[in-house]
């Protein structure tokens, strides 16, 4: 939990605070509005299987040029190098379009060019929810919703508040 910068209030400051965390092998999620001047960021043990950030990577290249990586921080490093989670997420991070999902784009009309109008971090967070899929049918159920939503020019995989009809 930390202040917002407004209020005024002791706060940490985010990058710090995840630098601190790669340090020892752990990783952040998505911060969260807690109230009107709290927010809340989570940090637990990364798990094994994840993929790495470019941004993170960037940062435990200079935490370990440092010298400030603790000894469990360089044992996930070299783990998801071990393992290839290391780079799981290269590909994504430069917007190459896997083949899977660049065929079903092209099998409807319009797709690929509205996937390509996307926002860079609309692109980017459909790749890494794809790449993510645990089981083969999980994969390609995402890349046909990806492709069947922008050939409506819609984008996969972003929040939507519930309707009536879901609840």
């Amino acid at each position: 939990m930390s202040f917002k910068k407004d209020t005024g209030k002791p706060r940490f400051e985010y990058d710090e605070a995840v630098e601190e965390a790669l340090c020892f092998g752990w990783v952040d999620s998505k911060p969260n509005k807690l109230d009107a001047e709290r927010t809340l960021l989570w940090f637990a043990p990364r798990k094994s299987g994840t993929g790495w950030s470019r941004p993170n990577k960037i940062r435990v290249d200079r935490l370990t040029q440092a010298g400030l990586m603790a000894e469990a921080g360089l044992r996930k490093v070299e783990l998801a190098k071990a393992d290839g989670t290391w780079s799981k997420l290269d590909a994504v991070e430069d917007l190459i379009v896997p083949e899977d999902l660049g065929q079903a784009l092209a099998s409807y009309p319009q797709a690929s060019e509205n996937f390509n109008l996307f926002p860079r971090s609309v692109k980017r967070g459909i790749l890494e929810w794809i790449v993510s899929a645990k089981t083969p049918a999980t994969r390609a159920k995402r890349v046909t919703e990806t492709a069947t939503l922008a050939s409506r020019n819609e984008r996969a995989n972003q929040w939507r508040p519930k309707t009536s009809r879901d609840a």
